[in-house]
C-alpha cells in the first residue's frame, strides 16, 4: 500500500452534515478519510466505464423462466462462445418455472457489455443487470 498523503477539503455545512450521515451508515469502522477514498476510486472504476478497452470485472444476473422455447440453448450457446471471458457461471433454481443465473466476466469493457447485451436480449429472459468494477484500482 502507497504511503497516505493529508489534504483538506473545504465545504458547505450543510453538504458535511449529509456526508457525515452517510459515513454513519456505512458503519462503525469507516471514517471520513474511508468513505472519501471509497468514493474517490467508485468515480475512477465508473469512469472506465469511457474507455472500451479497459479490462474491467463484472457480474450479470439474469432471471429467466427455463421452459421458454430453446432458452437454455441460446445462453449456453453464447456463454460457450465467450469462454474466454467467462470465469464462472451459477445456475440456481429459484421455483418450478424460473431460474437465476449469475455469471462473472473478466474484459475490456466493450467485450463484457457485448456479451451482457446478447444474454439479456435472449428471449424469455425476465430480466436481469450488469455490475460491474474495475480489475485493479
Amino acid at each position: 500500500m502507497s504511503e497516505l498523503v493529508r489534504f483538506s477539503v473545504a465545504m458547505p455545512e450543510e453538504l458535511l452534515m449529509h456526508f457525515d450521515n452517510l459515513v454513519a451508515r456505512r458503519g462503525l469502522a469507516k471514517n471520513r478519510s474511508e468513505v472519501i477514498r471509497d468514493l474517490v476510486r467508485e468515480a475512477l472504476i465508473e469512469e472506465q466505464w469511457d474507455d472500451p478497452d479497459a479490462i474491467i470485472v463484472g457480474t450479470l444476473t439474469l432471471v429467466f423462466d427455463h421452459h421458454a422455447s430453446d432458452l437454455q440453448n441460446k445462453l449456453d450457446h453464447i456463454q460457450h462462445t465467450a469462454h474466454n471471458k467467462i470465469i464462472s457461471a451459477m445456475h440456481i433454481h429459484l421455483d418450478a418455472h424460473n431460474c437465476l443465473e449469475i455469471i462473472a466476466m473478466r474484459g475490456k469493457c466493450s467485450e463484457i457489455a457485448e456479451i451482457a447485451d446478447s444474454l439479456l436480449g435472449i428471449k424469455g429472459v425476465k430480466h436481469g443487470n450488469l455490475t460491474t468494477t474495475a480489475a485493479t484500482v
